[in-house]
């Protein structure tokens, strides 16, 4: 017996490989929904970024009384258990004191492909306020780097170094972005890149291991930038707009010489003297250009957003806001001198809202600006 058949269906459509880059917000967002993290509670409205999620604090946190790294075979958990002092609950709120190490539970948990990596860095306003933060991983030989695959919790290891600050469950400091493939740009490219769009507002770029920045001591407004006072009172990390700066820093002016000697424990608000852009299809770190040139620490937060300084989402360049720490001696900086550098890597894909692009952007067209939370 013979039987009729319908017209042949087609077959499912199969996604194509997943494009080498750094995920973009709508990737993230996939990412999310595929369970490669996994959050506690909903995302905030604002939590994801044009190429990085902000991470939550948890519930709980410990004072510990050493940084520390658990390597291979150990969870941050098992170290925690033999360094904490006492556990903090963090759901009304608690004052981390400056001095101190903590630890503390992040509310997003991974579980990623085997080709998909992350790597963290403190948020902007974070790093204006001089609170050290970093992410530790399970089995983590290195802060900040989640390796390929990782399954498992996340973990916030946070040292307010000038201003103690108070925190609670859903505060964020930290952000993550999440890479495929070797996508950071030799300086070759860059060098073609910046042909096609100008990444710095320098007339002759150096490219060495990145676009190189300078510091600008020659005045914004008869300022050349901002010390943190000592024994100030807290800084709240969610209430932007609520202190007043007078309270918690000195105003530097400008007087001619085009030079700072930084003061070893102060900490500093400078900025670069180029302007920069990131192009939409872009993402941007800021890194020490080299440990050899000074006894000086430069710019703990290092991400920059594609569409940063972009005349395209309501920038025209921006510098780059440098928060600048003197190590054991004192430290003559002048105008002028490089101080980090920019590497460039590439996008997965343009994300759907560039940084600048709505209101929740605090740092577009900025010129030299302290966090956030000052007025």
């Amino acid at each position: 017996m013979s039987t009729t058949r319908g017209p042949a269906q087609p077959s499912p459509a199969q996604p194509g490989p997943a494009r080498d880059g750094i995920l973009s917000a709508q990737g993230i967002a996939a990412l999310t929904r595929a369970g490669g993290i996994l959050p506690a509670s909903p995302y905030a409205p604002d939590q994801i970024q044009p190429a990085s999620l902000d991470l939550r604090l948890g519930a709980r946190a410990w004072r510990v009384r050493t940084s520390f790294l658990p390597g291979t075979g150990r969870s941050v958990g098992t170290c925690v258990e033999r360094l904490a002092f006492h556990a903090i609950d963090l759901r009304p709120g608690a004052v981390l004191e400056t001095g101190c190490v903590y630890i503390a539970e992040l509310q997003e948990s991974l579980a990623l492909p085997a080709d998909l990596a992350a790597a963290a860095n403190p948020k902007s306003s974070t790093g204006r306020i001089d609170v050290f933060t970093r992410v530790i991983a399970d089995r983590a030989e290195a802060f900040d780097q989640v390796e390929a695959g990782y399954h498992g919790p996340l973990y916030a290891e946070i040292s307010p170094r000038t201003f103690p600050v108070l925190v609670r469950t859903g505060s964020r400091l930290s952000q993550i972005r999440f890479r495929r493939g070797e996508v950071r740009l030799r300086d070759a490219d860059l060098a073609d890149l910046h042909a096609r769009f100008p990444l710095v507002s320098a007339a002759t770029p150096s490219f060495q291991g990145g676009v190189a920045v300078s510091v600008d001591l020659s005045g914004f407004d008869g300022l050349i930038g901002y010390r943190a006072k000592r024994h100030t009172g807290l800084v709240d990390v969610d209430a932007p707009g609520r202190h007043r700066a007078v309270d918690f820093w000195e105003a530097l002016p400008a007087d001619g010489s085009g030079a700072l000697i930084l003061d070893p424990g102060q900490f500093y608000i400078l900025a670069s003297k180029e302007a920069v852009q990131v192009p939409p299809d872009h993402a941007a770190e800021m890194v020490p250009f080299d440990p050899l040139v000074g006894e000086f620490r430069v710019h703990y937060a290092g991400f920059f957003d594609p569409g940063f300084g972009y005349a395209g989402a309501g920038g025209t360049g921006a510098r780059a806001v440098l928060e600048v720490r003197s190590r054991d001696v004192p430290f003559l900086l002048e105008d002028g001198q490089i101080v980090g550098r920019l590497v460039y890597e590439r996008m997965a894909e343009v994300p759907a809202t560039l940084y600048g692009a709505d209101a929740g952007s605090n740092y577009q067209a900025q010129g030299l600006k302290l966090s956030k939370h000052f007025f």
